[in-house]
């Protein structure tokens, strides 16, 4: 049987091939070193001027091809990177044979979160140029990803309490050993100081949440939180909250935090507006962004909200005597129950907390003295003083928000596919389920910022094409190369009306040295 047989490995080429010839012209490396060459790296920034003295720094758009690069692959470590760029042809072509160490790598990525983000946007920006985003649906959401701290290392003041009591009982128990001379005491007593110093680092823990105000606090990333991820399955983790365009499945915000959705609805949304251009469009959310405040934030801004509608907390015992199917008039300031009764109300206002947030709410009530005379009373309430309705003072904000998901169904049945489609990509495909950087929110929202601008790109690549994507950064390389002469041009021309000696400025002909262009 005949195989086909690879070169000698000792044998010279005649005819050598350039490393520029070893990479195909529709290779997606090309696209990779177009798009940081025709974004404005400094104007974004990346520190570019460095001192003369000491080895020479490597260029940030380098750092940042490579970055770029490795998470479009599935490579995330700085060590990984290193070994890459040693050994992978197509990033020694990226790097023209840089061979930055895992520590420079590393400091860029943690050094550099905003400066990201504004890359992020540039991917935002040649979708819009595109007109791959629609700007009409948008729909929003979070991902947990697992940070760099187990939960073994992360604690409240319940936890550390029943630390501290198990601590008290073993050391209640050596103490009785030493007392009875029973077992070896050396022995024991090492065992009572090891106790004491963790009894010591726990107390420390419950005083450091006592000066916070925090409700619980992580050892190794500190800035991680415990979460509810799913079926009442905890992690800790960081919350990304991200915001989708329907057209293309486009990510056009994200916002890396350690808090739950609650709060998290009317600053996107309103970042939206921003990003969009304006506020005609309508916004999707799950259940878990159902709030009274938040509502309110976002309509007042203009934005049609669709909140999916949690259930209700406490139902009636039969279910046409629950709230929603109480009329309510505005005018008179009234509920009319499906009895037909009228339930009023006093006038006042009355604080009601509620725990799970700490927000604090004014509600009214409304009653009937009707409600002892009624025969559905049994079905109506437990109550034996009648029915009580609480009205809340964002009541109006989420009865239009029902009035919108009623209305409007078949679009909310769009959300999870829509903002999901993120997510499967990144989680399930390229298996970026946690947060690689340690050490705060910073960090961790400059690996979330590589891996959106990584999704992004994939999907302008797929989209439109090599081709077309190529003709498009290409056109803006040369607008800003275009910008750049012009500025060194008028430059020139102003040092030249001050009669400044050509040798002070000699470095603004070159552009190879000058300042503009590094």
């Amino acid at each position: 049987m005949k195989y086909i047989i690879g070169q000698n490995r000792e044998q010279l080429n005649i005819f050598p091939i350039s490393l520029d010839e070893s990479i195909s012209r529709d290779n997606e490396v090309r696209i990779i070193d177009l798009f940081v060459e025709s974004i404005d790296v400094k104007g974004f920034g990346f520190k570019v001027d460095y001192g003369e003295n000491g080895r020479p720094a490597y260029h940030p758009a380098d750092l940042l091809k490579l970055y770029i690069y490795g998470y479009l692959n599935k490579v995330r470590s700085s060590r990984d990177l290193e070994k890459e760029s040693k050994r992978n042809i197509e990033v020694m072509w990226l790097l023209k044979g840089l061979q930055p160490d895992h520590n420079t790598i590393s400091n860029f990525r943690r050094d550099n979160p905003e400066p990201i983000r504004k890359v992020f946007n540039a991917t935002v920006q040649t979708g819009k140029y595109f007109k791959l985003i629609g700007g009409k649906l948008l729909a929003g959401d979070s991902t947990k990803l697992r940070a760099q701290n187990s939960k073994k290392n992360n604690y409240n003041q319940k936890k550390i309490e029943r630390h501290i009591e198990y601590i008290d009982r073993k050391i209640e128990e050596y103490s009785e050993m030493l007392s009875n001379a029973d077992g070896d005491e050396g022995t024991v007593k090492k065992k009572i100081e090891k106790h004491q110093k963790q009894k010591e680092k726990y107390e420390r823990l419950s005083e450091q949440l006592k000066e916070t105000g925090e409700d619980q606090i992580s050892t190794s990333d500190t800035e991680s939180r415990q979460m509810i991820v799913r079926n009442g399955i905890t992690e800790v983790v960081y919350n990304s909250q991200t915001t989708v365009d329907s057209a293309y499945n486009l990510l056009l915000d994200y916002k890396v935090t350690n808090n739950n959705d609650t709060k998290a609805m009317s600053e996107m949304a309103g970042r939206a507006a921003e990003i969009v251009g304006n506020n005609d469009f309508t916004i999707l959310y799950d259940k878990g962004y159902h709030n009274g405040i938040e509502l309110k934030a976002v309509q007042d801004m203009g934005i049609e909200t669709l909140v999916g509608i949690p259930d209700a907390g406490s139902c009636a015992p039969d279910e046409k005597y629950n709230v929603s199917n109480f009329k309510y008039d505005k005018e008179q300031d009234i509920y009319i129950c499906p009895q037909g009764q009228i339930l009023t109300t006093n006038g006042r206002w009355y604080n009601k907390s509620k725990k799970k947030n700490r927000e604090v709410v004014q509600i009214k009530h409304y009653t009937t003295k009707n409600c002892k005379n009624c025969p559905e009373m049994k079905n109506c309430t437990k109550s034996k003083d009648g029915r009580i309705i609480e009205r809340s003072e964002y009541a109006e904000y989420t009865e239009q928000n029902r009035k919108n998901m009623e209305a409007k169904k078949e679009i909310y049945q769009r959300r999870q596919a829509i903002v999901e489609h993120p997510y499967g990509t990144i989680k399930r495909q390229w298996g970026f389920n946690y947060i690689l950087t340690k050490q705060g929110i910073d960090r961790a929202s400059s690996d979330v910022g590589l891996i959106f601008v990584a999704y992004n790109l994939r999907r302008l690549i797929n989209i439109l094409g090599h081709d077309i994507i190529k003709k498009y950064l290409k056109m803006l390389f040369v607008l800003i190369l275009t910008f750049y002469k012009a500025i060194r041009t008028i430059l020139r021309h102003f040092l030249d009306l001050l009669y400044i000696p050509k040798p002070y400025y000699g470095n603004f002909y070159n552009p190879s040295k000058c300042l503009i262009f590094d």
